[in-house]
Protein backbone atom coordinates (compact mmCIF):
# COMPACT_ATOMS: atom_id res chain seq x y z
CA UNK A 1 0.00 0.00 0.00
CA UNK A 2 1.20 3.48 -0.86
CA UNK A 3 0.48 5.51 2.25
CA UNK A 4 0.79 9.24 2.82
CA UNK A 5 1.03 10.49 6.42
CA UNK A 6 0.33 14.16 7.01
CA UNK A 7 2.59 14.81 9.96
CA UNK A 8 4.78 11.80 10.63
CA UNK A 9 7.49 12.80 13.06
CA UNK A 10 5.70 13.75 16.29
CA UNK A 11 3.97 11.29 18.65
CA UNK A 12 1.00 9.72 16.84
CA UNK A 13 2.43 10.42 13.41
CA UNK A 14 5.74 8.74 14.12
CA UNK A 15 3.98 5.67 15.53
CA UNK A 16 1.77 5.48 12.43
CA UNK A 17 4.91 5.49 10.27
CA UNK A 18 6.53 2.86 12.50
CA UNK A 19 3.53 0.57 12.22
CA UNK A 20 3.11 1.06 8.47
CA UNK A 21 6.78 0.29 7.83
CA UNK A 22 6.58 -2.82 10.02
CA UNK A 23 3.71 -4.03 7.78
CA UNK A 24 5.80 -3.47 4.65
CA UNK A 25 3.97 -0.44 3.26
CA UNK A 26 5.46 2.27 1.05
CA UNK A 27 5.27 5.40 3.20
CA UNK A 28 5.61 9.07 2.34
CA UNK A 29 5.66 11.74 5.05
CA UNK A 30 4.48 15.29 4.42
CA UNK A 31 5.64 17.73 7.09
CA UNK A 32 7.34 21.07 7.58
CA UNK A 33 10.74 19.61 8.37
CA UNK A 34 10.93 21.25 11.78
CA UNK A 35 11.02 18.02 13.82
CA UNK A 36 12.36 14.51 13.51
CA UNK A 37 14.92 15.00 10.77
CA UNK A 38 16.79 11.99 12.15
CA UNK A 39 13.77 9.69 11.98
CA UNK A 40 12.97 7.19 9.22
CA UNK A 41 15.92 7.72 6.84
CA UNK A 42 14.37 5.10 4.54
CA UNK A 43 11.12 7.03 4.13
CA UNK A 44 10.37 9.55 1.39
CA UNK A 45 9.71 13.04 2.71
CA UNK A 46 7.80 15.85 1.06
CA UNK A 47 8.35 19.18 2.78
CA UNK A 48 5.89 22.02 2.96
CA UNK A 49 3.26 23.78 5.02
CA UNK A 50 -0.16 22.24 4.47
CA UNK A 51 -1.67 25.74 4.67
CA UNK A 52 -1.43 26.39 0.95
CA UNK A 53 1.82 24.48 0.52
CA UNK A 54 0.92 21.01 -0.74
CA UNK A 55 2.55 21.59 -4.11
CA UNK A 56 5.31 19.06 -3.38
CA UNK A 57 2.63 16.36 -3.75
CA UNK A 58 1.04 17.62 -6.97
CA UNK A 59 0.36 14.77 -9.38
CA UNK A 60 1.03 12.07 -6.77
CA UNK A 61 -1.46 9.32 -5.97
CA UNK A 62 -1.75 7.19 -2.85
CA UNK A 63 -3.86 4.28 -1.72
CA UNK A 64 -4.61 6.04 1.55
CA UNK A 65 -3.93 9.28 3.42
CA UNK A 66 -3.76 9.51 7.22
CA UNK A 67 -4.14 13.04 8.57
CA UNK A 68 -2.71 13.19 12.10
CA UNK A 69 -2.31 16.94 12.46
CA UNK A 70 -5.45 18.76 11.29
CA UNK A 71 -7.04 21.41 13.50
CA UNK A 72 -8.38 24.19 11.26
CA UNK A 73 -11.37 23.37 9.00
CA UNK A 74 -10.21 25.58 6.15
CA UNK A 75 -6.82 23.86 6.04
CA UNK A 76 -8.16 20.33 6.53
CA UNK A 77 -10.80 20.96 3.87
CA UNK A 78 -8.13 22.16 1.44
CA UNK A 79 -6.07 19.04 2.11
CA UNK A 80 -9.05 16.77 1.57
CA UNK A 81 -9.94 18.55 -1.65
CA UNK A 82 -6.32 18.31 -2.85
CA UNK A 83 -6.40 14.52 -2.46
CA UNK A 84 -10.01 13.96 -3.52
CA UNK A 85 -9.00 12.24 -6.76
CA UNK A 86 -5.56 11.16 -5.58
CA UNK A 87 -6.43 8.61 -2.90
CA UNK A 88 -9.03 5.96 -2.17
CA UNK A 89 -9.21 6.57 1.58
CA UNK A 90 -8.75 9.54 3.92
CA UNK A 91 -8.50 9.04 7.68
CA UNK A 92 -8.77 12.12 9.87
CA UNK A 93 -7.74 12.05 13.53
CA UNK A 94 -10.42 14.03 15.32
CA UNK A 95 -11.20 14.10 19.06
CA UNK A 96 -13.81 13.19 21.66
CA UNK A 97 -13.89 16.94 22.30
CA UNK A 98 -16.36 17.22 19.42
CA UNK A 99 -19.14 16.07 21.76
CA UNK A 100 -21.36 18.70 23.32
CA UNK A 101 -22.74 16.49 26.09
CA UNK A 102 -20.74 14.51 28.64
CA UNK A 103 -23.56 14.21 31.15
CA UNK A 104 -24.42 10.56 30.45
CA UNK A 105 -22.03 7.58 30.59
CA UNK A 106 -21.63 5.12 27.75
CA UNK A 107 -22.59 7.36 24.82
CA UNK A 108 -21.76 6.27 21.28
CA UNK A 109 -21.01 8.32 18.16
CA UNK A 110 -24.59 9.58 17.81
CA UNK A 111 -24.34 12.17 20.58
CA UNK A 112 -24.78 15.91 19.93
CA UNK A 113 -21.78 17.77 18.52
CA UNK A 114 -20.26 21.09 19.56
CA UNK A 115 -21.00 24.06 17.32
CA UNK A 116 -18.97 27.25 17.14
CA UNK A 117 -20.57 30.67 17.39
CA UNK A 118 -18.18 31.76 14.63
CA UNK A 119 -17.65 28.91 12.13
CA UNK A 120 -14.88 30.95 10.50
CA UNK A 121 -12.82 31.02 13.71
CA UNK A 122 -9.32 29.59 13.42
CA UNK A 123 -7.74 30.34 16.79
CA UNK A 124 -7.31 27.07 18.68
CA UNK A 125 -8.26 27.43 22.33
CA UNK A 126 -9.87 25.27 24.98
CA UNK A 127 -13.21 26.77 23.97
CA UNK A 128 -12.84 26.33 20.20
CA UNK A 129 -10.88 23.07 19.92
CA UNK A 130 -13.86 20.69 19.86
CA UNK A 131 -15.90 22.82 17.49
CA UNK A 132 -12.98 23.18 15.10
CA UNK A 133 -12.40 19.42 15.06
CA UNK A 134 -16.09 18.87 14.35
CA UNK A 135 -15.95 21.22 11.37
CA UNK A 136 -12.80 19.45 10.16
CA UNK A 137 -14.76 16.19 10.20
CA UNK A 138 -17.52 17.81 8.17
CA UNK A 139 -15.00 19.04 5.61
CA UNK A 140 -13.46 15.59 5.17
CA UNK A 141 -16.79 13.79 4.97
CA UNK A 142 -18.16 16.38 2.56
CA UNK A 143 -15.42 15.52 0.09
CA UNK A 144 -14.76 11.82 0.69
CA UNK A 145 -18.15 10.58 1.87
CA UNK A 146 -17.97 6.94 2.92
CA UNK A 147 -14.31 6.87 1.87
CA UNK A 148 -13.54 8.94 4.97
CA UNK A 149 -12.77 7.74 8.48
CA UNK A 150 -13.23 10.30 11.24
CA UNK A 151 -11.58 8.80 14.30
CA UNK A 152 -12.30 10.30 17.71
CA UNK A 153 -9.68 9.41 20.32
CA UNK A 154 -9.62 10.75 23.85
CA UNK A 155 -6.32 10.94 25.69
CA UNK A 156 -3.57 9.39 23.56
CA UNK A 157 -0.73 8.09 25.72
CA UNK A 158 2.57 6.25 25.59
CA UNK A 159 6.20 6.74 24.58
CA UNK A 160 7.08 10.10 22.99
CA UNK A 161 3.96 11.83 24.36
CA UNK A 162 4.86 15.55 24.48
CA UNK A 163 1.98 16.50 26.79
CA UNK A 164 2.92 14.57 29.98
CA UNK A 165 -0.79 14.14 30.72
CA UNK A 166 -0.34 10.40 31.26
CA UNK A 167 3.40 10.19 31.84
CA UNK A 168 3.06 12.19 35.07
CA UNK A 169 1.42 9.30 36.91
CA UNK A 170 3.84 6.41 36.21
CA UNK A 171 6.75 8.77 36.87
CA UNK A 172 5.28 10.21 40.06
CA UNK A 173 4.29 6.79 41.42
CA UNK A 174 7.77 5.47 40.67
CA UNK A 175 9.22 8.12 43.00
CA UNK A 176 7.11 6.63 45.78
CA UNK A 177 5.96 8.16 49.04
CA UNK A 178 2.60 9.76 49.72
CA UNK A 179 0.85 10.86 46.53
CA UNK A 180 -2.09 13.23 46.10
CA UNK A 181 -4.78 11.46 44.06
CA UNK A 182 -8.24 12.65 42.94
CA UNK A 183 -11.23 11.01 44.62
CA UNK A 184 -13.24 8.98 44.06
CA UNK A 185 -10.92 6.02 43.83
CA UNK A 186 -13.66 4.23 41.89
CA UNK A 187 -13.81 6.87 39.16
CA UNK A 188 -13.36 5.57 35.58
CA UNK A 189 -10.26 6.10 33.45
CA UNK A 190 -10.03 5.99 29.65
CA UNK A 191 -7.02 6.36 27.39
CA UNK A 192 -5.53 4.80 24.26
CA UNK A 193 -1.96 3.67 23.82
CA UNK A 194 -0.60 5.58 20.85
CA UNK A 195 0.72 2.37 19.32
CA UNK A 196 -2.75 0.79 19.39
CA UNK A 197 -4.27 3.86 17.78
CA UNK A 198 -1.55 3.93 15.12
CA UNK A 199 -2.05 0.24 14.37
CA UNK A 200 -5.78 0.77 13.94
CA UNK A 201 -5.28 3.72 11.59
CA UNK A 202 -3.02 1.62 9.36
CA UNK A 203 -5.42 -1.33 9.59
CA UNK A 204 -8.31 0.94 8.62
CA UNK A 205 -6.34 2.25 5.65
CA UNK A 206 -5.60 -1.30 4.52
CA UNK A 207 -9.28 -2.21 4.68
CA UNK A 208 -10.61 1.20 3.54
CA UNK A 209 -12.67 1.44 6.72
CA UNK A 210 -14.92 4.49 6.74
CA UNK A 211 -17.32 6.11 9.15
CA UNK A 212 -17.16 7.88 12.49
CA UNK A 213 -15.70 6.02 15.46
CA UNK A 214 -14.75 6.69 19.06
CA UNK A 215 -11.28 5.38 19.78
CA UNK A 216 -10.69 5.44 23.50
CA UNK A 217 -10.98 2.73 26.01
CA UNK A 218 -10.93 -0.03 26.70
CA UNK A 219 -14.71 -0.21 26.62
CA UNK A 220 -14.69 -3.52 28.49
CA UNK A 221 -13.00 -3.85 31.86
CA UNK A 222 -12.47 -0.09 32.02
CA UNK A 223 -10.03 0.56 34.90
CA UNK A 224 -10.83 2.74 37.87
CA UNK A 225 -8.43 5.45 38.97
CA UNK A 226 -7.49 3.30 41.95
CA UNK A 227 -6.74 0.31 39.74
CA UNK A 228 -4.70 2.47 37.40
CA UNK A 229 -2.54 3.90 40.19
CA UNK A 230 -2.15 0.47 41.75
CA UNK A 231 -0.91 -0.83 38.39
CA UNK A 232 1.58 2.05 38.21
CA UNK A 233 2.86 1.09 41.67
CA UNK A 234 3.18 -2.57 40.75
CA UNK A 235 5.02 -1.83 37.50
CA UNK A 236 7.39 0.61 39.20
CA UNK A 237 7.88 -1.54 42.30
CA UNK A 238 7.48 1.55 44.47
CA UNK A 239 6.25 2.15 48.01
CA UNK A 240 3.67 4.73 46.90
CA UNK A 241 0.71 5.50 49.16
CA UNK A 242 -2.30 7.31 47.71
CA UNK A 243 -3.98 10.16 49.56
CA UNK A 244 -7.41 10.60 47.98
CA UNK A 245 -8.64 14.21 47.92
CA UNK A 246 -12.21 15.09 47.03
CA UNK A 247 -13.15 17.81 44.57
CA UNK A 248 -14.04 20.30 47.29
CA UNK A 249 -10.52 20.08 48.69
CA UNK A 250 -8.97 20.32 45.21
CA UNK A 251 -11.07 23.36 44.32
CA UNK A 252 -10.29 25.06 47.62
CA UNK A 253 -6.58 24.74 46.94
CA UNK A 254 -6.82 25.56 43.20
CA UNK A 255 -5.69 22.14 42.08
CA UNK A 256 -7.32 21.73 38.71
CA UNK A 257 -8.58 18.56 37.00
CA UNK A 258 -6.87 17.31 33.85
CA UNK A 259 -3.70 19.42 33.91
CA UNK A 260 -2.75 19.47 37.62
CA UNK A 261 -4.10 15.95 38.12
CA UNK A 262 -4.08 14.35 34.65
CA UNK A 263 -6.67 11.76 33.57
CA UNK A 264 -9.13 13.21 36.09
CA UNK A 265 -11.88 15.27 34.47
CA UNK A 266 -14.11 15.75 37.51
CA UNK A 267 -17.29 13.99 38.56
CA UNK A 268 -19.62 16.47 36.87
CA UNK A 269 -18.89 14.96 33.42
CA UNK A 270 -19.68 11.24 33.90
CA UNK A 271 -19.70 10.66 30.15
CA UNK A 272 -16.15 11.92 29.64
CA UNK A 273 -14.29 8.74 30.61
CA UNK A 274 -16.99 6.28 29.58
CA UNK A 275 -17.42 6.64 25.82
CA UNK A 276 -18.62 3.61 23.88
CA UNK A 277 -15.87 2.40 21.51
CA UNK A 278 -17.56 -0.81 20.35
CA UNK A 279 -17.77 0.35 16.71
CA UNK A 280 -14.00 0.77 16.47
CA UNK A 281 -13.42 -2.51 18.31
CA UNK A 282 -15.61 -4.31 15.78
CA UNK A 283 -13.55 -2.68 13.03
CA UNK A 284 -10.28 -3.93 14.51
CA UNK A 285 -9.18 -1.57 17.30
CA UNK A 286 -7.44 -3.55 20.03
CA UNK A 287 -6.04 -2.44 23.38
CA UNK A 288 -2.84 -3.79 24.88
CA UNK A 289 -2.65 -4.51 28.63
CA UNK A 290 -2.56 -1.37 30.77
CA UNK A 291 0.59 -2.53 32.54
CA UNK A 292 2.44 -2.64 29.22
CA UNK A 293 1.54 0.96 28.46
CA UNK A 294 2.62 2.03 31.95
CA UNK A 295 5.91 0.11 31.76
CA UNK A 296 6.91 1.40 28.33
CA UNK A 297 5.90 4.97 29.12
CA UNK A 298 7.92 4.91 32.33
CA UNK A 299 10.96 3.49 30.55
CA UNK A 300 10.75 6.21 27.91
CA UNK A 301 10.25 8.94 30.52
CA UNK A 302 13.37 7.79 32.34
CA UNK A 303 15.36 8.18 29.12
CA UNK A 304 14.61 11.91 28.92
CA UNK A 305 17.01 14.56 30.24
CA UNK A 306 16.91 15.07 33.99
CA UNK A 307 15.98 18.72 33.55
CA UNK A 308 12.87 17.91 31.49
CA UNK A 309 10.26 20.60 32.08
CA UNK A 310 6.96 18.89 32.86
CA UNK A 311 3.92 20.15 30.97
CA UNK A 312 1.29 18.56 33.19
CA UNK A 313 0.93 17.40 36.76
CA UNK A 314 1.67 18.95 40.13
CA UNK A 315 5.15 20.11 41.01
CA UNK A 316 6.73 18.39 43.99
CA UNK A 317 6.38 21.60 45.99
CA UNK A 318 2.67 22.09 45.29
CA UNK A 319 1.90 18.46 45.99
CA UNK A 320 3.80 18.49 49.29
CA UNK A 321 1.99 21.62 50.40
CA UNK A 322 -1.41 20.14 49.55
CA UNK A 323 -0.62 16.91 51.37
CA UNK A 324 0.12 18.80 54.57
CA UNK A 325 -3.36 20.34 54.38
CA UNK A 326 -5.26 17.17 53.51
CA UNK A 327 -7.30 15.90 56.48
Amino acid sequence: MKLLVLGGTIFLGRHVVDDALARGHDVTIFHRGQHGAELFPEVERALGDRDGGLDALTGRTFDAVIDTCGYVPRIVGASAEFFADATEHYAFVSSLSVYADDSEPGQDESGPIVTLEDPAAEEITGETYGGLKALCEDAVTGIFGDRALNLRPGLIVGPHDPTDRFTYWPSRVARGGRILAPAPESGPVEFTDVRDLAAFLVHAAEHRTGGVMNATGPSLARPTFGEFLAACREVAGSDAEFAWADEAFLAEHEIHPWMDLPLFAGTDVPGFNTRDTSAAVRAGLAFRPMAETIRDTLAWARSRPGDHEWRAGLSAEREAEALTLLP
